[in-house]
């Protein structure tokens, strides 16, 4: 009866199209109704079909705290199948909710479908976004902030008011055009311009400042990158940056001029109004890129009249700046995180590694078009889930795991891409080690849904063993994402303590979209409800599963 009244109650303020909160014996419930459509819109003065989300882009901001239960009901108004994914919210035991389609069917034209989850034990700075073909090129992405809880205090002051700063770069084709040249086998090459917040500012004395600071008060800015592929360099004209938290983990309080944020990746700063009292400019500018393309918003002190200075810094120049950057990033020790224990208590340093995987990412041609792959096999997605497969237990007539080796690719390796579903069964709750290694001139940028890692070193060149004694295994910072520069290669350590089917993707759109992705099947042996969670009522079934009864339900 009480599960009956809940959906009752669930239908009925969803209906009402605004964010409810509720009173209940459990965590707080936030409900939101999105209507997904097309729309105009001219961020770089060029009319284009973009993706809303309530006639808005960028989309609503999600603002809620640690344990809160957050209920989206997605009405797909377009003429083609949509998803949303929450990256870098874990979704412990609930992988259904992703909203990725290696986990979930994509919501049909003219449908809904509820998404359910909860930011359990989590802080920081996130963002969603639409992982269906090149949904993201047009919107339909936004801020996702998970506040710490009142019993947990955070290790700065409360600032004057909190922003969440969306950049990225941007193109004027549309994203039907863009997936076009991507079937068609070839890049989409350069963007055309770079957004904060779905504008640019025309310099001309006319913008309206997209943020307002009063003197003397010191403010957070969560700067996410929602871009396509390129990394960017944040910065605001005249003012320190103090860096205080990454993708869900407090950092150590270093202050910057300028900070590189590469695609898929969060951070907040605090800034304080301490300067002449008037306009300056949020500057966004691309790296590691032929010609350099900057975009500007204006910030207004609420007492100032005098407009910004013209005269940018210039931006810093290759990568080795960014990877010495990297290398200043450290994990606030002394501070508490989502859970009400010191994150320093957990020495991850000291465990045992169980496996080890290396990932070597390549661009290649199969049948005379572009594709990208992760140890020779370039991913496509089937059309049943592989989570549903795998619950249905017809995995084995959707796809084969392991069909990649964990050792790379070998050095006689031949050009020959394997196109087919990349999924790694994994053992749940190893700590592994990941090493990615990109022997491409291009940087590289790669995410994993349902856990955090820590990123313990980026260097030049190749891995090896050897290579372990340089990893920092004392306070390296707890992520999501993280950047792998050209001819370079990345380590990082997890415990794989999330039961579920997980994706592991370039954060590069257009690599993800042409196969540069996989997924790592977690399972429990234990099938049990304290491990992961049933699949909800309200899935959609798709493929194979479609029509089939729905297999024996776990138990405690």
């Amino acid at each position: 009866m009480a599960g009956l009244m809940f959906n009752v109650l669930l239908q009925l303020l969803c209906l009402s199209g605004a964010a409810m909160w509720t009173v209940r014996g459990e965590d707080p419930y936030f409900f939101f109704t999105w209507n997904i459509t097309y729309g105009t819109i001219s961020p770089l003065g060029v009319p284009q079909k973009g993706i809303l989300i309530n006639g808005q882009f960028p989309g609503p901001n999600i603002n809620s705290t640690s344990n809160n239960n957050i209920v989206v009901n997605v009405f797909n108004n377009l003429d083609e199948p949509f998803l949303l994914h929450w990256s870098g919210i874990q979704h412990r035991k609930n992988s259904w909710q992703d909203g990725v389609l290696g986990t979930n069917c994509p919501i049909p034209p003219g449908t809904n479908f509820t998404y359910h989850f909860q930011v359990k034990d989590q802080i920081g700075s996130f963002f969603y976004y639409p992982s269906t073909a090149i949904h993201r090129a047009a919107g339909a992405f936004g801020g996702l902030r998970v506040n710490s809880r009142l019993l947990i205090p955070v290790p700065y002051a409360d600032p004057e008011d909190d922003y969440t700063v969306l950049v990225g770069d941007w193109y004027t084709k549309t994203h039907t055009a863009l997936k076009k040249t991507l079937d068609s086998g070839l890049s989409i090459a350069r963007p055309a311009g770079v957004l904060i917040n779905g504008k640019t500012a025309k310099g001309d004395g006319t913008d309206e400042p997209l943020f307002t600071m009063k003197p003397g008060k010191t403010y957070k800015y969560r700067v996410c990158n929602v871009g396509l592929k390129t990394s960017l360099n944040f910065r605001l004209q005249g003012h320190t940056m103090k860096l205080v938290e990454m993708e869900g983990s407090h950092t150590v309080q270093n202050d910057y001029q300028s900070l590189d944020i590469h695609v898929g990746q969060c951070f907040s700063v605090l800034v304080t109004a301490n300067q002449e009292a008037k306009d300056y400019y949020m500057v966004v500018a691309t790296r590691f890129t032929k010609n350099v393309v900057v975009g500007k918003g204006i910030v207004r002190y609420t007492n100032g009249k005098a407009p910004a200075s013209p005269d940018i810094p210039e931006i810093p120049v290759g990568w080795a700046w960014s990877l010495n950057q990297f290398r200043t990033f450290r994990w606030n020790l002394t501070a508490s995180a989502a859970r009400p224990n010191p994150q320093g208590s957990y020495h991850y340093g000291s465990i045992n590694i169980t496996r080890t995987i290396k990932l070597v990412n390549s661009a290649t041609q199969v049948d005379g078009k572009l594709r990208y792959a992760i140890n020779g096999v370039s991913h496509v997605d089937p059309e049943t889930p592989l989570k549903l497969a795998e619950y249905f237990g017809i995995a084995d007539k959707v796809f084969k795991y392991d069909t990649i080796s964990d050792e790379g690719l070998p050095k006689d390796a031949t050009t020959v891409t394997t196109v087919a579903p990349n999924v790694v069964n994994a053992t749940f709750r190893n700590f592994i080690e990941i090493i990615f290694e990109n022997h491409e001139k291009s940087i590289q940028s790669w995410n994993l849904d349902g856990h955090s890692f820590f990123a313990v070193a980026i260097e030049p060149g190749r891995w090896s063993p050897q290579k372990r004694s340089n990893y920092n295994l004392l306070d390296a910072v707890s992520r999501h994402t993280i950047q792998v520069f050209p001819k370079s290669w990345a380590a990082i350590l997890l415990t794989l303590d999330n039961a579920g089917m997980w994706n592991l993707r370039s954060e590069l759109t257009e690599n993800r979209y042409l196969g540069q992705q996989l997924y790592l099947s977690v399972l429990s042996p234990a099938r049990s409800l304290r491990d992961e969670y049933n699949i909800p009522d309200n899935t959609l079934l798709c493929g194979s599963v479609e029509g089939m009864p729905l297999p024996k339900p776990y138990t405690i």
